[in-house]
């Protein structure tokens, strides 16, 4: 077995995390909240490390799975994500295209059934494999397959109708 550090292991993720749980939240308070409550999850599981088969997938699924429950628990209370793109090098007449843009995709993705949501922004987003994803969300990898073509079929739909 590995010799596994929370400090070269588990801390690295906490940008990915975050950026997970900004996407579900849609609030930097409780999603840095939500990362927080992962990494301490994290390390009280230290005994059992080297049990686990991949490490940073249990911390993506605790991360995802906590902030699924922030929302649910709290409504739907979030921040507008165009607050927190930069644009610094775009005229204004492309910012305000790029802020349109993005506010489309945002509601699209939100639109979707959470599963389809989380593995778009897992594949998509984040770079995952098909395998990372599976283990991550505990379904299999057609099953990944299946439900990231439904979302991007209906995101395309979506874009071709408006």
């Amino acid at each position: 077995m590995e010799n596994i550090s929370f400090r070269t292991t588990v801390l690295p993720l906490s940008d990915r995390l975050y950026r997970l749980a900004l996407r579900i939240t849609m609030n930097k308070a409780e999603a840095e909240d939500v990362v927080q409550d992962t990494l301490l999850k994290v390390w009280e599981c230290r005994d059992n490390w080297n049990r686990i088969n991949n490490l940073e997938a249990f911390a993506i699924a605790t991360c995802r799975n906590r902030a699924i429950d922030v929302v649910k628990r709290a409504g739907r209370d979030t921040e507008n994500l165009d607050e927190m793109v930069h644009f610094s090098s775009q005229t204004p007449h492309e910012q305000l295209e790029a802020r349109e843009e993005i506010s489309l995709v945002r509601r699209l993705m939100d639109s979707l059934p959470e599963v389809q949501r989380t593995i778009m922004l897992l594949r998509d987003i984040e770079g995952k494999t098909y395998q990372e994803i599976a283990q991550t969300l505990d379904i299999s990898e057609t099953q990944v397959k299946v439900y990231l073509h439904r979302a991007r079929t209906k995101i395309k739909e979506w874009i071709t109708n408006t």
